[in-house]
């Protein structure tokens, strides 16, 4: 069974930075789009950034220009890193595959690594 762990959530202030790992069992993101998502309390998981396994990079409009994705093939990893938070930003991370572009969201989930963001 596949397992997904992302780390290095925390709480900061606005204006500061966290930076998201995380590893998958296997070959798990190998040819695959890989993806960080976020489930903000009250609201449905949206898909926030993106990278294909060709490297191109996608990010929401709320993050862009903040946040960074990238992968590292070789170790199954995806690191995000988020600079100037925002309370917005306020929300459980997750990674996973990123399915018929973001359209499909996959069946199962990692923990979560939980990111606060206080004015």
């Amino acid at each position: 069974q596949v397992q997904l762990v992302e780390s290095g959530g925390g709480q900061v202030q606005a204006g500061g930075s966290l930076r998201l790992s995380c590893g998958a069992s296997g070959n798990y993101f190998s040819d695959h789009a890989v993806g960080w998502y976020r489930r903000a309390p009250g609201k449905e998981r949206e898909l926030v950034a993106q990278m294909t396994d060709a490297e191109t990079k996608d990010y929401a409009g709320s993050v862009k220009g903040r946040f960074t994705i990238s992968r590292d093939n070789t170790k199954n990893t995806v690191v995000l890193q988020m600079n100037n938070l925002k309370p917005e930003d306020t929300a459980v991370y997750y990674c996973n595959q990123v399915l018929l572009g973001g359209r499909l969201m996959p069946g199962f989930w990692g923990q979560g690594t939980q990111v606060t963001v206080s004015p």
